[in-house]
């Protein structure tokens, strides 16, 4: 019993080890693709397979590296959206990043966990449909909470609500909702392909 422990630790740690790895390199080099003033979020995908093959903990532990990421490129001045949000205000900044990542990770390990002796592929979608909509949900509330100051320059006498939609996460929001629903009957194949060779 011991031994199939170890090995199953080994297999965790190896995999949680390269997700990490996937999850910074996909945020650092997204970083610098944009729509509008945020750069958009492809790293949500790895989150969601951690989340699924390793359970709630790794979903939320992967949603922290992103979030971190988030923050260091925020302020260095790598995400110019990021980058304004921090020089508003650095503590609020750091609170609202690793609310949303870590969330976003929890969210799609609770979602794909209630569903998968269901279904394996619904419970992959729900936890790819979910995850984006946590993590762009709690940034836009934190946004509106926070730095509405911000936002209504940003806004230019534009309706903020209009602006949010249309302007600040509406199609960085659609393409990584669409990614993810692409993308999600291909956790499925991982988790299985996973848990095959650990046997």
């Amino acid at each position: 019993m011991a031994k199939t422990n170890t090995k199953f630790d080994v297999y965790k740690l190896t995999g949680l080890g390269i997700l990490t790895a996937i999850v910074i390199a996909l945020q650092v080099f997204t970083t610098f693709v944009h729509f509008g003033p945020f750069s958009i979020t492809l790293a949500l995908i790895p989150i969601v397979v951690g989340a699924a093959m390793y359970g709630i903990g790794a979903g939320a532990y992967l949603g922290a590296v992103f979030s971190v990421i988030v923050i260091i490129m925020s302020m260095t001045g790598g995400d110019p959206g990021g980058f304004m949000v921090w020089s508003a205000n650095p503590l609020m900044c750091i609170v609202l990043c690793m609310v949303k990542g870590t969330m976003a990770g929890f969210e799609a390990g609770i979602h794909y966990k209630a569903l998968e002796k269901t279904n394996k592929i619904v419970a992959a979608v729900a936890a790819a449909l979910i995850s984006p909509v946590v993590n762009t949900g709690i940034f836009v509330i934190g946004m509106m909470i926070f730095f509405k100051e911000t936002l209504v320059a940003w806004a230019g006498g534009t309706n903020i609500i209009v602006y949010i939609i249309f302007g600040l996460t509406g199609i960085n929001f659609l393409i990584e909702l669409g990614v993810n629903i692409i993308l999600s009957p291909a956790v499925v194949q991982i988790v299985d392909a996973v848990k095959k060779n650990r046997k």
